[in-house]
Parts: structure tokens; sequence; C-alpha cells
């Protein structure tokens, strides 16, 4: 895992439009050869909800927007936004946008929008927010806002990934957020953070549909299985893993929720990878 900006010739300067921001990159991580993480300025109009999605991308040589929907990583508190995105190889996006580096210029949407937000969700007592690879970016916001702990008891994060080294942000979890000035007194103890890998040997392995399935998320957690009268849940990963997740929680009882209908799950559908 290197901090590293990859030298490129530094690209033409997006122009502002009424769609768009456009900010200055401030921080590059390539954490494997598929997976990195950017994080840029934040124009003080921008407001958005911890847990919503922004269009950002570049602007072509025509001049016109190059963009895709991206969950904000960075809690809405934060005078930064920061990115979690796959690199593809012939993406007609990501294949440019990996080789950002410190200094150069990106496109971020005006309006924010998504589901996965706490008022989506009716009030319970646990939050469950179940993300697989790159899904795991508004989990990274929800977890460090004061609200999501103001709502619920208990508040559990699981990253299920293919490989080992695709459990980026581990250490957040695992001993930043703990050791954090404001947010560790704020956290406490709640906070449950559940890494599991489908292709390697781990401490936990799995797909996470299996894991809820066969109880042992909840065995490992130490925590009931689900209850619609008082576990909620967020979800956001690939389409396959995410219509999984669903029917079991449809099965179980539970009712997909909105911001114009509050239920007792939401999920995040605007993903694709380009």
């Amino acid at each position: 895992m290197n901090d590293v900006s990859l030298v490129q010739p530094a690209a033409a300067a997006p122009k502002a439009s009424n769609a768009f921001f456009v900010e200055t990159v401030t921080w590059v991580h390539h954490w494997t050869d598929t997976l990195f993480s950017f994080r840029c300025t934040r124009d003080p109009a921008l407001r958005f909800s911890s847990g919503q999605f922004l269009m950002v991308g570049l602007q072509k040589e025509d001049g016109k927007p190059l963009v895709r929907a991206y969950s904000v990583a960075s809690p809405s508190w934060h005078e930064e936004l920061e990115f979690y995105s796959i690199k593809v190889p012939d993406g007609p996006l990501t294949s440019r946008l990996q080789h950002l580096k410190v200094g150069d210029q990106v496109l971020i949407g005006r309006k924010p929008t998504g589901t996965l937000v706490l008022d989506g969700l009716k009030p319970g007592k646990r939050l469950y927010m179940l993300g697989t690879g790159t899904g795991l970016a508004p989990w990274l916001s929800l977890a460090r806002d004061p609200e999501v702990y103001d709502r619920f008891e208990t508040v559990v994060v699981t990253h299920t990934v293919r490989e080992v080294q695709d459990l980026n942000y581990a250490d957040l979890f695992e001993k930043d957020l703990k050791e954090d000035e404001i947010l560790a007194e704020i956290i406490g103890d709640k906070l449950r953070y559940y890494p599991t890998v489908t292709r390697e040997a781990f401490r936990t392995q799995g797909r996470i549909t299996d894991l809820i399935a066969s109880g042992q998320l909840f065995r490992d957690l130490d925590l009931p299985p689900f209850d619609p009268a008082e576990d909620r849940v967020m979800l956001c990963g690939g389409p396959s893993v995410l219509a999984d997740l669903k029917q079991q929680l449809l099965d179980l009882g539970y009712v997909e929720g909105s911001l114009a209908q509050p239920g007792d799950f939401v999920l995040e559908r605007a993903f694709v990878e380009t």
C-alpha cells in the first residue's frame, strides 16, 4: 500500500459549469493494482448527507464531462471529499481517473443523491451496513457520522472482498477510529467491524449472504439474528449480492424503505463499473 501520485502529463484545466464544481486533488492512495482512493477540495456551498453519492469525473478533450456516480467516503462534516474506486483497464472513466495526481482537477457534481441515508430507515436498535468491494464507501462516511451513534445502540460494518489485500480501510475501523480524539468518545464500543474474504484463507471466510444464512455472522458478533422489529440494514455492493441480500431480508419480513416512506432496510442501485 503506497501513498503515491502517478506521474502523468497535466490535463487541461476543466471549466466550471452549472452542474459541477471544479475541485483540486489533495491526496491519492493506491491500495492494490485494482483499487485506489483519492481526496479533493470541497466547495463550501456543497451540502450532502453521509451515505449519499455525487457525480465525479473529468472533462474530456472535447470539453464534455465524463462522470460516474461515486459514494462520498468522507463524512458530511469533513472539509474535503474522499472517494474509493476500482480500476477498470478499459473503463471510460476509471482508466483515466486512476492516474490522478495531487494538484489535478476533477469535476464534482453539485447535486448529491442516494438512498443510503438514515432518514430512509425507521428507528431501530442495531444498524447493519453490509458492503462488498468498493460498496464499503458509504459506510466510511456513515461510520464517522455522530448521528448514526445517536440513533443506534450497535453499528455493524461488514466488508466482503475476494482477497485479503482488498480489505482496504481495515485500519480505520480496527485502530484509527478508536484513537480519534473526537470520534472515539462518540463511538465508544458501539461500532463493530466484520471483514470477510471469499477466495483466500482468512479468519472469517465466505460470502456475507452465506454467513447470514448460516448464522455465523451473528454468532461471531454475539448478536441475535436479524429481527425486523429491532435491526435496520443498509446494502451496497455488486448487483448479484444485492439481489440475494434483499431477498434474504424480504423473506424475514423486512420492508424496503425510502426517504418518502422509511422502512427496515435500504439499498443503493446507482453504481456500475466504468
